[in-house]
């Protein structure tokens, strides 16, 4: 698809918690905020259920029927080995066939991941997709990748992944130079393990506008756009940083309820306090964009509510609009001594 014209999103209308009941409003919203086309796919019948109690008039929605979920307990490999009419398999066949620009799912993650890998398949001259996490900083939004899809990754690896983030965070973050640093265990130049310090060399020498290392006392600082590390490194960080704002956020509340003085000074903050709730909510970002694919894939929370449904689409249609595989490879190809190598 060409930039600026209208994309075309395919969503997983039976993944998450709830289903149609809030995949199916928040896609709808999407495509009418924001000028999108939306292919919402898995059981016609629950869906149309679903469509029926909405607004849809003027608004390009199609249903494309799935008979089959992809279940939490079923292993990804299993899904693709003894499945085949899955919603995401759909979804992303749709991809596949250029029939969709992007997928969107709060479904299996595992599913959605093999399912993007091994149908939709990865961007030429990328060697490893990545899980990319926005997360809220003092200062604006950053990239963090990879989160979770690659456990042990080479240096060349952790440099391509540099790449597609500066992309991601330019081309759907709006920002013009994406400032990019190297997860390590100190900012000093060789600070790190092998791989760390192989990927410094490599991130050095490339046209990012690399800023070196980064602790990860510096993840919401805001001085980077992009953090660089394996999937590892990176799933912990993001669960540690889950895990903390779900503990301050009790610890706050029972601070603030616990007496009636506590109680006045909540009120005469609530206003704060909900923008406080805003800039911690995943809903805010969508979900995690699988980077590399030929197609945009987003992952969302199971408990995705019908705002982060819409976020996610939204995200996918910019990701779409402005290019930004294209913009993949041109930054592959204006780096490949260095990519090849990957």
């Amino acid at each position: 698809m060409k930039p600026n014209t209208k994309p075309r999103i395919a969503v997983d209308a039976m993944g998450g918690d709830n289903g149609p009941s809030i995949v199916v409003p928040g896609a709808v919203r999407a495509a009418r905020e924001h000028g999108l086309s939306v292919t919402l796919v898995g059981d016609e019948s629950a869906i149309s259920t679903e469509l029926f109690r909405l607004d849809t008039a003027g608004l390009d929605i199609s249903v494309v029927h799935a008979g089959d979920v992809a279940e939490m307990h079923e292993k990804p490999s299993e899904i693709l080995r003894r499945k085949t009419d899955t919603s995401i398999q759909v979804a992303c066949r749709l991809v596949k066939d250029g029939l969709a620009d992007g997928v969107v799912s709060a479904g299996h993650s595992g599913a959605t991941t093999a399912c993007g890998m091994f149908i939709i398949g990865r961007v030429r001259g990328v060697k490893r997709a990545a899980f990319a996490s926005v997360l809220p900083t003092v200062k604006k939004p950053m990239v963090l990748l990879d989160v979770g899809a690659n456990v042990d990754s080479k240096p060349q690896h952790l440099f391509q992944f540099g790449i597609m983030g500066e992309v991601f965070a330019r081309d759907v973050l709006g920002y013009e130079r994406p400032r990019v640093g190297l997860m390590s265990i100190g900012e000093e130049e060789g600070k790190g393990n092998v791989q760390v310090k192989e990927a410094f060399d490599l991130l050095k020498a490339s046209s990012m506008n690399f800023k070196g290392n980064v602790e990860g006392r510096d993840v919401f600082t805001g001085d980077v756009d992009v953090i660089v590390c394996d999937g590892f490194v990176g799933n912990v960080a993001l669960k540690l940083s889950e895990g903390l704002a779900m503990s301050l956020g009790k610890v706050l509340k029972r601070e603030l309820l616990g007496s009636w003085l506590g109680k006045i000074g909540t009120f005469l903050a609530k206003g704060r306090l909900k923008r406080f709730a805003k800039f911690v909510d995943y809903a805010e970002y969508g979900g995690a964009p699988i980077l590399g694919l030929n197609g945009i894939v987003i992952v969302c929370h199971g408990a995705s509510n019908e705002k982060a449904i819409t976020n996610a689409v939204k995200m996918a249609g910019q990701f779409v609009r402005s290019a930004a595989n294209e913009h993949i490879k041109e930054e592959l190809q204006s780096n490949q001594d260095l990519s090849a190598c990957a």
